[in-house]
């Protein structure tokens, strides 16, 4: 059945449906081919491949337009995008500058810290040292006032126990007149 089939499709080609001669209005085959021959006559009097020509030259046109544009504003994003790495890296190299700067400072303001401590330690020390000194001497007078107190209260008892009357308002008379001496 196959093959009877196969040898029915192999038998029934186009040109056989056809009957009579090449050259007859009754011819099927004439008649299309005539058809295609006045179709492509139409299509070449109005000059239609030559209006898809220009078409499909025009299309060519505008692609091409448009892939140099593309290139161009490929070629402006690569500028771009250079010229912001290129200031990305300067931004880098100056916040390493800057950062370098604060260590600096930072480094020199804690030298200097360490140094007005210092400088202040020395004052304060200075100044408690000057403190203790004017302790000391003001206990050293104090102790001498004690003792010339001390010395005077018993310097009077002992003249006031061994010199009389007239003897105390002689030695009060002589010492007003030193001191009257001293004073003047």
């Amino acid at each position: 059945m196959r093959k009877l089939a196969l040898l029915l499709a192999l038998t029934a080609s186009p040109a056989m449906a056809a009957s009579g001669p090449f050259f007859s209005l009754h011819n099927t085959d004439f008649i299309v081919t005539i058809a295609f021959l006045v179709f492509v006559g139409i299509l070449l009097y109005f000059k239609v491949p030559s209006m898809i020509g220009k078409l499909l030259d025009k299309r060519a046109e505008t692609i091409k337009a448009e892939l140099d544009e593309a290139r161009a504003l490929r070629e402006e994003a690569q500028t771009v995008l250079a010229s912001y790495e290129r200031k990305q890296k300067e931004m880098l190299a100056q916040s390493e500058l800057i950062v370098a700067s604060a260590k600096k400072e930072a480094q020199a303001a804690a030298e200097k810290a360490k140094e007005d401590l210092r400088q202040s330690i020395e004052r304060r020390l200075a100044a408690a040292e000057g403190q203790i000194a004017s302790a000391e001497k003001a206990a050293v007078a104090e102790v001498k006032n004690r003792a010339v107190a001390v010395a005077v209260a018993a310097a009077s008892e002992v003249i006031a126990a061994k010199l009389g009357g007239a003897d105390k308002a002689a030695l009060i008379d002589r010492s007003i007149g030193e001191v009257e001496v001293k004073l003047h």
